[in-house]
């Protein structure tokens, strides 16, 4: 519940602001002037407290500006306006029944002159560094608003292509469990009891926004031990990674994307099988993950990136805001280096 219109006020930097441009006006009059002090504050102060009220007045109202105008040139010339407007009632009410006019009298006619363009010029000072001010932080508000709108989209950008690897990779690995079924192996069921087991705790952080890399080490060590019961004569491994990386930060699957992609287009293709060397290397503020195979290499007509890695590029370049690369090169005789770089992130 938002609190009284009148305590919102004497909260407000406006009215701070107000309270002590008049403050340093009237130590100023302090210095020459000879009549009661009590009057002098009354006729600084409240003329002050009404160029606030006139500012906040012009800013509501009229609610449509017309186009030659501008209001922040409204509120400055309204907050101007009602200071000789003060004064000359301050003035006139303060004179004494028969006396002449304030301006027959030179002395008053010179205070209320002083008053009056003082209280002109300082008013509208104020009112311009307000507005200036209020003009920067309403930037500052829609560029935070700005970025999180941004945020938000980066993040649904980021499901989006989440949502689309989970389904990619199960579907392969459950397709070579059929594949182990449909020709009667041994190794089928022991297969699909890791594939369950491995599962059981890999699925649970693919829809995580971001992974540590030692959860990304794990699953692709633990995938390509599965592969290897499936493959047993023709798959070796290794997964090496330097000290202090397991902290450093990654999207979900990046290491099982390029090891899924190894077994499937390297190693499957080839009859003689292959192997599959997993390393992660700290290059100074860089990281970079290879993943190396010995399969049948980049074949004529392969189209270039497939689904997985394409779809990981894109979202390793929404994750690190473009600051990283995804690399495929051939290798002699036979095989693919694929390799991930990436700031080292913690």
């Amino acid at each position: 519940m938002s609190s009284h219109p009148v305590l919102r006020l004497l909260k407000s930097r406006r009215l701070r602001v107000t309270l002590i441009a008049a403050t340093c006006v009237f130590a100023l009059f302090t210095l020459t002037w000879e009549d009661s002090l009590y009057l002098l504050a009354l006729r600084i102060f409240v003329p002050a407290l009404v160029a606030l009220l006139a500012f906040g007045l012009v800013e509501r109202w009229p609610r449509r500006v017309p186009e030659p105008l501008a209001r922040w040139a409204l509120q400055v010339v309204a907050v101007a306006a009602v200071m000789p407007v003060v004064e000359l009632a301050f003035f006139v009410a303060a004179t004494k029944p028969g006396a002449p006019p304030f301006w027959r009298d030179s002395v008053r006619a010179g205070s209320f002159g002083a008053l009056t363009f003082l209280g002109m010029m300082v008013s509208s000072w104020v009112a311009m560094t307000a507005l200036m001010r209020e003009r920067d932080e309403s930037m500052k508000r829609a560029e935070r608003e700005r970025g999180e709108l941004e945020r938000q989209a980066l993040d649904s950008r980021l499901r989006l292509l989440q949502a689309q690897v989970e389904p990619h990779f199960l579907f392969n690995t459950l397709a070579n469990v059929q594949a182990l079924v449909d020709i009667g192996s041994e190794r089928a069921s022991p297969v699909l009891a890791s594939l369950v087991s491995y599962l059981r705790a890999a699925v649970p952080k693919l829809s995580e926004p971001v992974n540590r890399l030692e959860q990304e080490l794990e699953m692709a060590r633990a995938y390509l031990a599965l592969m290897q019961m499936r493959l047993p004569d023709r798959l070796e491994f290794s997964v090496q990674a330097d000290s202090g990386v397991e902290r450093l930060r990654c999207p979900p699957t990046t290491l099982l994307t390029l090891v899924e992609n190894a077994v499937r287009h390297g190693i499957d293709p080839s009859l003689e099988g292959g192997r599959i060397d997993v390393s992660v290397h700290l290059r100074g503020a860089r990281c970079v993950a290879e993943v190396r195979d010995t399969g049948v290499g980049i074949t004529p007509g392969s189209g270039g990136l497939g689904t997985g890695l394409s779809t990981l590029r894109e979202r390793l370049h929404l994750a690190f805001a473009g600051d990283a690369d995804l690399r495929l090169t051939e290798v002699l005789p036979h095989g693919v280096l694929a390799e991930v770089e990436f700031p080292a992130q913690a």
